[in-house]
């Protein structure tokens, strides 16, 4: 997958979820109890609508240079996904002049080995399905990919490319790109003001007063987006004050969870999410659960190396005596899962996984023959997976749907917006087999 695909091409629902980097569930029918070691990739023969799933979590940042040259920075964020690969393959688009090309470990920020290969060679060393006219970068990873994990790349490079940035007269610009990624956000050039933006986007400004206009598509296919600015006087340099975090950037934050419905009489659902930490010398994660509910059999996992870690649930008053978690909101009668982690590195950051199991009878419940799932999502990306033999009857919040190959019906909520969404979820058992409901 590039960060840019040219074609508008219709994808499958399942090539969207891939898109998104949340986990197609080939494996969607696991065992509930199995929350304790979630898979962080699908099994190997989950296939999108091209071939293998190789890659998650893209993010792609576009800094358009000097007006008139043609010219955008690009830094693509990507997560190879395929067990046991030693190398990962970025292609080039069609119709743009690469330069500048470096490739970093996001774990460790450590520069990567790579180079530039024509697609016969990407398709001879690891890339069958390449395309014999597009060129590639070839990332030699620094750790084969990990069967529950991944490896977190920053790719950079520069593109010349004179249709998808111009400048149409002295005072204005013009980008227009056909984004296949889903998160995505420009930098306009210092001095322009936003004039025209045709997909719903945050305007945020950057510490140097540029606008930055970010968007998550919500969407099954490539979108084409354009933007078009005005040259005006240069703004001052941002600041933070009391709306820092509401005007944080939502498409690049990378908290997701999922949610695996247990049978409603039990209140339970498993579920995982993730978490990125790059704080440097922070060796511990703070989950906090929330009241109302109550956690059991957590576990962790470093995602950039599938190591296994140290979990335990604490009170929250213990914590705070720790001299942790007045960050985090922690409370004396607080429930805490305290996940252990090596030392974040300065340049470095951490990839996790947690998983656990909660009961929580007023989110989650049967009324008469109906579940019931009424839940606030505060993260970006959240999905649901219903019990196996249940079907979807309502959703207050427009999800994408999909069927695993078990039956079970999976609902993928994105939200662009920097609030919660309250989701209501209700679902009826199928009739048994033989029997005309």
């Amino acid at each position: 997958m590039t960060p840019d695909i040219l074609p508008a091409v219709r994808l499958s629902p399942s090539f969207w979820l891939v898109c998104l980097g949340l986990p197609l569930l080939a494996a969607c029918g696991r065992p509930p109890a199995a929350v304790t070691a979630p898979a962080a990739a699908p099994a190997p023969a989950a296939r999108s609508a091209e071939g293998p799933r190789r890659e998650a979590d893209e993010y792609s940042l576009y800094e358009l240079l000097e007006p008139g040259s043609g010219q955008f920075h690009i830094l693509f964020e990507v997560t190879a996904v395929t067990p046991g690969a030693a190398v990962y393959f970025n292609p080039i688009r069609k119709g743009s002049e690469a330069s500048g090309e470096s490739v970093r470990d996001r774990a460790t920020s450590k520069a990567l080995p790579f180079e530039v290969v024509s697609g016969e060679e990407a398709r001879a060393s690891g890339l069958p399905e390449a395309d014999l006219d597009t060129s590639y970068i070839r990332v030699h990873l620094p750790r084969p990919v990990p069967a529950e994990g991944g490896v977190r790349l920053l790719i950079e490079k520069t593109y010349k490319d004179v249709k998808s940035y111009a400048q149409p007269a002295p005072d204005r610009i013009v980008f227009a790109r056909t984004l296949g990624i889903r998160r995505n956000a420009v930098v306009l050039p210092a001095g322009y003001e936003l004039t025209v933006c045709n997909v719903p986007s945050q305007v945020l400004a950057e510490p140097d007063g540029r606008l930055k206009v970010s968007l998550m598509h919500t969407g099954p296919e490539a979108i084409p987006l354009v933007l078009d600015a005005r040259r005006t006087a240069p703004a001052p340099p941002g600041g933070g004050g009391e709306e820092t975090e509401r005007l944080s950037e939502r498409a690049h934050q990378d908290r997701e969870i999922v949610y695996f419905l247990r049978e409603p009489e039990s209140h339970a659902f498993d579920l995982y999410h993730d978490y990125t930490e790059s704080r440097p010398g922070v060796d511990r994660y703070l989950n906090v659960v929330r009241k109302g509910s109550a956690a059991s059999s957590p576990s962790a996992r470093l995602l950039d190396t599938g190591e296994a870690l140290r979990v335990e649930i604490q009170k929250g008053q213990a914590v705070l005596d720790s001299g942790h978690g007045k960050e985090e909101g922690v409370e004396p009668d607080s429930e805490v899962v305290v996940i252990h982690f090596p030392p974040v590195q300065t340049g470095g950051s951490v990839r996790l996984r947690i998983a656990e199991t909660y009961t929580d009878a007023k989110s989650y419940r049967l009324e008469g023959d109906t579940l019931v799932f009424d839940r606030s999502f505060g993260r970006p990306r959240n999905s649901v997976v219903l019990p196996a033999g249940w079907a979807l009857t309502a959703s207050s919040i427009p999800a994408m749907v999909s069927e695993a190959p078990d039956g079970r019906i999976r609902l993928d909520f994105v939200n662009p917006r920097p609030d919660e969404i309250a989701v209501l979820i209700k679902a009826r058992r199928r009739p048994s087999r033989g029997v005309r409901p």
